[in-house]
C-alpha cells in the first residue's frame, strides 16, 4: 500500500518507519500522505495501544526534501490534493479544535500515545514531528537540529510553540538561532528527550515501553493526553474545574471498578478497549 513508509505491527505497537534511507528518509508530499494515512490505521485498531515513529536507516527525517519544495507551487497543490483522495485519512481528534490542524499538530490530538524513537538525524521538519510526538526516546547516535536559521528560514512547523513548552525559552532560542547540532546527552538533559539506548535497542525498548502501557486502561490513557495538551492553553482554574468533571466520570466508569477488584484479586486488570471511528 506504501510506497515511502512501512506499517507494521510489533507486540502491541504500531511501527511507523519513514522509509527514504536513501535521503535520510527527508518528506515530499505523497510521504505525508502516507504518514497521515498509516497514523490514522493504527489510531483506529484496538488491537494497538500506541504508536512509534522512526526511520530507516541511518535518519529519523532530514526534514523537508529540498528537492521537493516545488510541491508549495500551485501545480504542486494540485497534484497533492489528487493523490489525497486515494490516501484521504484525518488521524486524530477533531474536537480538540482548530488549534490541532495545522502542520503535524494533528499528531497531538492521536487518540493513544505516540512516541518518536530517534535513531539517527533528526532536523527541521524531522524535529518538529518528533517535538508533537508524545515522548522521544533517542538512539546513543542520535542528533537533533533545528536547521531554519542556516536556511533563512523562521521557526515554523510548530516548533515555535512546543519547543519552549519543552525546554524553555532560552534553550529554544539557542536551538532555533545557532542550527547547532544537539546530540543524546545534553537533548535528555534539557528534557528534550525522555530516554537515551544503545542504537540497537532503540525499536525493541520502545515496543517494549508500549506493551506496558496495554497493560493500562485505554481510556485513561487517552484521556490523560487530552487533559496535558488542552490545559496548556487554559486557566489553571479552568483545568481544574474540567478535571474534576472528568474524575467524576472516571470513578463511575466500569474500568475504575475493574482496576479495584484486580488489585483486591491480585491478577492484572482486564480494561475496556474503546472504539475510535
Amino acid at each position: 500500500m506504501y510506497s515511502s513508509i512501512k506499517l507494521e505491527t510489533k507486540g502491541a505497537a504500531a511501527v511507523i518507519t519513514f522509509n527514504r534511507p536513501e535521503k535520510l528518509n527527508s518528506l515530499n508530499d505523497p510521504m505525508i500522505l502516507e504518514f497521515r494515512h498509516a497514523l490514522a490505521q493504527a489510531e483506529t485498531d484496538d488491537t494497538i495501544s500506541g504508536i512509534i515513529i522512526t526511520g530507516a536507516g541511518k535518519g529519523f527525517c532530514a526534514g523537508m526534501d529540498m528537492n521537493a519544495l516545488d510541491g508549495i507551487s500551485a501545480e504542486g497543490e494540485h497534484k497533492r490534493r489528487e493523490a489525497t483522495e486515494a490516501l484521504k485519512a484525518s488521524p486524530g481528534d477533531a474536537s480538540m479544535g482548530e488549534d490541532y490542524i495545522s502542520g503535524f499538530t494533528y499528531l497531538m490530538t492521536v487518540r493513544k500515545p505516540v512516541i518518536a524513537a530517534v535513531n539517527g538525524a533528526c532536523a527541521g521538519l524531522g524535529l518538529s514531528i518528533a517535538l508533537l510526538s508524545d515522548l522521544r526516546f533517542a538512539a546513543d547516535n542520535a542528533k537533533f537540529v533545528t536547521s531554519f536559521s542556516s536556511l533563512g528560514l523562521v521557526a515554523e512547523h510548530g516548533q515555535s510553540w512546543i519547543l519552549p513548552r519543552i525546554v524553555g525559552p532560552s534553550n529554544a532560542l539557542d536551538l532555533l538561532w545557532s542550527s547547532r547540532r544537539l546530540l543524546p546527552d545534553e537533548a535528555k538533559a534539557i528534557g528534550l528527550i525522555n530516554r537515551i539506548f544503545p542504537a540497537d535497542e532503540l525499536l525493541d525498548s520502545t515496543v517494549s515501553y508500549i506493551n506496558e502501557l496495554a497493560t493500562k486502561a485505554p481510556l485513561s490513557l487517552q484521556t490523560m493526553k487530552q487533559q496535558v495538551y488542552r490545559h496548556l492553553n487554559t486557566t489553571l482554574g479552568e483545568s481544574m474545574k474540567e478535571t474534576d468533571q472528568l474524575m467524576a466520570a472516571s470513578i463511575a466508569h466500569d474500568d475504575f471498578k475493574e482496576g479495584v477488584a484486580a488489585y483486591l484479586e491480585k491478577r492484572p486488570p482486564n480494561f475496556q478497549k474503546i472504539n475510535i471511528d
